[in-house]
């Protein structure tokens, strides 16, 4: 197949990149700063030369949009919703335009739209979107209208040829320098990977392998549309996640951290408290009723296995 990945640059489009080529599709990647060959030039926002690769492909998986990491400011929070509205707006606009559209259009979401709770776990039926949550910080909020705004561009967009699927996704752990397991594995073997605010917070994630296992699976299920969560059955406390992570890298011990340790620990790494500290208790309802089957369900054999590549 021919694959076009806007925004497919940073971690998770290196990882979607690197085992859709190595499959045997066609992969062309569009970004802002093309560097090399598969690389087409785009601004992101308004059409241009690059909706020719759009013309004629099989498949879409827009990954577009101004990196979390970083420090939640007005300015910053504003980037993020406009480098993922105007983008998913962009290639919808390409797709609708197209005289040969592709048959599917995955578009990346974020587990983040769901509440911070502890209760229960939120699927695509039932899980609560957030926004209204009280004892949580008022620009978490923001978080949530981004997301929402994101998914309606996908949904509003007119392209009655096309598949439509708002990826849901939790943290995609790779061994990839620069993603978030690297940066939590750095912590860890510092002796800084203990619980932080408690760990009573979720934490919801995914496999490289099982994210890449579920974007071919829902290429392929003609059955499938709407919003699918791309996470792990099995979300578990911060403080029960960096104790497996912890033994993964045979680290005996990690110091825990307060809220405000924590606070200045990501005002030092120039990143942002919330994605510490909002519990993210996501489950895949959607994908487990579809009969897809997680390679990696459990986070302590995962963290084995994702220690294992990066020391190698």
């Amino acid at each position: 197949m021919k694959i076009v990945i806007p925004g497919g640059t940073g971690q998770v489009g290196t990882v979607l990149r690197r085992a859709l080529t190595a499959a045997g599709h066609e992969v062309v990647v569009l970004s802002r700063r093309p560097a090399g060959r598969g690389e087409v030039g785009w601004d992101g926002r308004s059409l241009g030369p690059w909706a020719e690769e759009v013309d004629g492909s099989d498949v879409v998986v827009n990954l577009a949009g101004r990196s979390v990491s970083c420090r939640y400011t007005p300015v910053n929070l504003k980037a993020m919703m406009d480098s993922r509205v105007e983008s998913a707006r962009v290639v919808g606009e390409a797709i609708a335009g197209a005289a040969r559209p592709p048959k599917v259009w995955l578009q990346m979401s974020t587990a983040t739209i769901y509440a911070h709770r502890f209760d229960a776990p939120n699927d695509e039926d039932t899980g609560v979107l957030g926004g209204a949550e009280t004892d949580v910080p008022d620009y978490w909020a923001y978080s949530v209208r981004i997301a929402e705004n994101w998914e309606r561009e996908l949904e509003k967009a007119d392209t009655p040829k096309t598949r439509k699927v708002a990826l849901r996704s939790a943290m995609v752990m790779s061994p990839d320098r620069g993603g978030v397991f690297d940066v939590l594995s750095k912590l860890t073997r510092l002796g800084l990977g203990g619980p932080v605010a408690g760990g009573a917070q979720y934490v919801s994630w995914i496999h490289d392998h099982d994210f890449v296992r579920a974007v071919e699976f829902l290429t392929d299920r003609d059955d499938i549309d709407g919003p699918v969560n791309l996470a792990a059955p099995t979300p578990l406390p911060h403080r029960t996640f960096m104790r497996a992570l912890r033994t993964a890298w045979g680290v005996p011990v990690g110091l825990p951290a307060t809220r405000w340790m924590a606070e200045l620990g990501a005002f030092a790494l120039r990143s942002d408290t919330e994605l510490l500290f909002k519990s993210r208790r996501v489950t895949p309802g959607r994908l487990l009723a579809r009969g897809f089957t997680f390679t990696h369900p459990d986070w302590a054999g995962s963290a084995e296995d994702l220690v294992r590549r990066a020391r190698g």
